[in-house]
């Protein structure tokens, strides 16, 4: 598989990311369920988990009696689907392109995949052609507002980050928009009265003020292409950016930060 700068640029990112993501990112697994409902997801449900990294989704999924399908495209995330999910089928592919026929599932998820696609309208038509008629799509998206860790990154990044080029991408928050998610569905052949949009906050609580800063620098991809550009006078000002902000949140013997995501769903039509 080859693609645009864009799309080659966050597979790199990702078969990086691998190894430390289920210990850094831990806060994508509160929106699991969310996500799950929003797909109409139970027994029996055939399942195509895009964008699977770990396999979060499809281990909540194959819980409700569902038959999950993760797809990624880094084989390193695969990697670690396999290993925490044994039982379950992981397949290498691109959400752009899904090698699967038409019709061929219930419901498709993609938690947060959205966000780290070249072309995501592709993606919501690949969504649609691989469902059945009424058959649901379901993904997340962060947003930045009331977010605190979107809050504390981006300003300490824009406080004492050189500026570096970056293969150009869609904007990171563009499915937060409302209306762009109406749009988009619209336009990828989903029934307009179908979509669904549902805002979620949660407290996240990580352990040290420290982890915010590992978590993008070693399990992302954006802004882990900027925080390595960086001389070390530079990097080191983020870090202490990062972990004053975290600190602001201090509660008890770790910290804890209000993030909030969008759930979107649509169905097929008829």
């Amino acid at each position: 598989m080859t693609r645009d700068a864009f799309w080659e640029f966050e597979r790199a990112g990702w078969q990086r990311a691998a190894p430390r993501y289920e210990e850094c990112w831990t806060d994508t697994g509160f929106f699991v369920e969310p996500l799950l409902d929003a797909a109409g997801v139970g027994a029996g449900t055939r399942l195509l988990d895009v964008a699977c990294g770990p396999g979060f989704v499809s281990e909540a999924a194959a819980k409700r009696g569902a038959e999950p399908v993760g797809l990624d495209v880094a084989a390193a995330m695969l990697e670690q689907a396999r290993r925490r999910c044994p039982g379950l089928t992981f397949v290498e592919g691109d959400a752009q392109q899904l090698p699967v026929p038409d019709g061929s599932f219930d419901a498709v998820t993609m938690s947060f995949g959205i966000l780290h696609l070249s072309e995501p309208e592709t993606a919501l038509a690949e969504a649609r052609r691989v469902l059945v008629p009424h058959g649901r799509f379901a993904f997340t998206a962060w947003v930045a507002e009331g977010n605190a860790v979107a809050e504390i990154v981006d300003s300490a990044v824009a406080a004492h980050a050189e500026p570096v080029e970056l293969p150009k991408g869609p904007d990171f928050y563009r499915f937060a928009d409302p209306e762009e998610c109406r749009r988009e569905l619209g336009e990828a052949g989903f029934a307009a009265d179908s979509v669904r949009m549902d805002t979620v906050a949660v407290p996240w609580r990580v352990p040290t003020p420290e982890l915010l800063f590992e978590a993008e620098l070693e399990a992302g991809v954006r802004t882990s292409a900027v925080l390595r550009a960086q001389s070390p006078e530079r990097l080191d000002a983020i870090r202490t950016a990062i972990a004053d902000g975290v600190r602001r949140y201090a509660d008890g013997d770790s910290f804890t930060l209000p993030i909030v995501a969008r759930v979107i769903s649509a169905s097929a039509p008829p």
